[in-house]
């Protein structure tokens, strides 16, 4: 009965910017318009490489899911958050709770992944470019995600079900703005080591497996640009990698520090901070860097803008 009555917390407070009221109308049209780029830049990114059929290649239907991704990671979060800011009780069900976890981790995740894919994909494509076509066609393409996709959600499920049998038997205050992992799990009076060495090592394999195929990939792709005998040709090779090199280094930095570390060393003030890197700068910075730094993109926008004033 005791454990029953410990267990039975129905909503948590997110307490997130709540230190700071002054300071809440501001952040709320500023994550507002955060949100608006977001959707409108990644919903961009997916339409041109929809509609154009020059970009109908693996590196950019990955691209385009990890726009959609992009898009739905940050709408687990900021549509919460705006309501919260503009709210004098920032309360969440448990029910609620864990879902947006759930979400958060899967779509947190499937990016990190595609990121990996993507770096598979260059090497592929400058390694091994008489077999690109043949190795990289739709079917296999497809075959990785949904992969992928089962793994993450396994994982996902795994941790979300683990956090919802904990005991919460103190303060139901979150100290942060949405519900994620570390803040869980210094809130609950539980034994939570096993999960903690399951976060650890299971996270630690899933982060780190992306940048490792990165790293592989890019150390290969390195040697053979150097081999290049034309100047133009290295330069060409480059081009097309360093965008995706670009979104790796803003994304593994910040979720490395955020879950491979115990429940202990976390602190507030630090996790909103590396938190807002990653749920709102890196997906607005994506499209910009992918649309910036990438030919084949800037001439799909070019050729979509002209399409559209013919019609005006």
């Amino acid at each position: 009965m005791e454990r029953r009555n410990q267990s039975s917390a129905t909503e948590f407070i997110l307490l997130g910017f709540s230190s700071h009221p002054e300071y809440q109308i501001p952040l709320f049209f500023t994550f507002l318009f955060i949100y608006v780029i977001i959707l409108l830049g990644n919903l961009l990114i997916f339409i041109v490489i929809r509609i154009d059929s020059r970009l109908h290649t693996p590196m950019y239907i990955f691209l385009a899911i990890m726009a959609l991704g992009d898009i739905c990671s940050t709408t687990i979060i900021v549509p919460r958050l705006l309501v919260d800011l503009l709210s004098v009780k920032k309360a969440i069900s448990f029910a609620a709770c864990i879902t947006q976890l759930y979400f958060f981790i899967s779509f947190g995740n499937m990016g990190s992944c595609l990121l990996g894919i993507m770096g598979f994909d260059r090497y592929m494509a400058i390694c091994h470019p008489l077999h690109y076509m043949r190795i990289m066609n739709q079917r296999f393409c497809i075959t990785l995600v949904i992969s992928v996709w089962v793994i993450i959600s396994i994982h996902s499920l795994v941790h979300s079900i683990l956090v919802s049998k904990l005991i919460y038997c103190g303060s139901n205050e979150i100290q942060h703005y949405f519900c994620d992992l570390p803040p869980l799990l210094k809130l609950s009076c539980s034994d939570t080591s096993t999960i903690e060495l399951l976060l650890f090592t299971e996270t630690t394999a899933i982060l780190l497996a992306p940048p490792l195929c990165v790293l592989f990939s890019y150390v290969r792709i390195a040697i053979v640009i150097f081999k290049m005998k034309s100047a133009d040709g290295r330069r060409k090779a480059f081009s097309t990698c360093i965008s995706h090199l670009i979104c790796i280094v803003l994304a593994y930095g910040p979720l490395l520090f955020t879950y491979i570390r115990p429940s202990s060393a976390y602190a507030l003030d630090k996790e909103i901070g590396i938190s807002l890197l990653y749920i709102m700068v890196i997906p607005i910075l994506n499209p910009f860097v992918y649309s910036i730094r990438n030919n084949d993109v800037k001439e799909a926008l070019k050729k979509m803008r002209s399409k559209m004033h013919c019609h005006k």
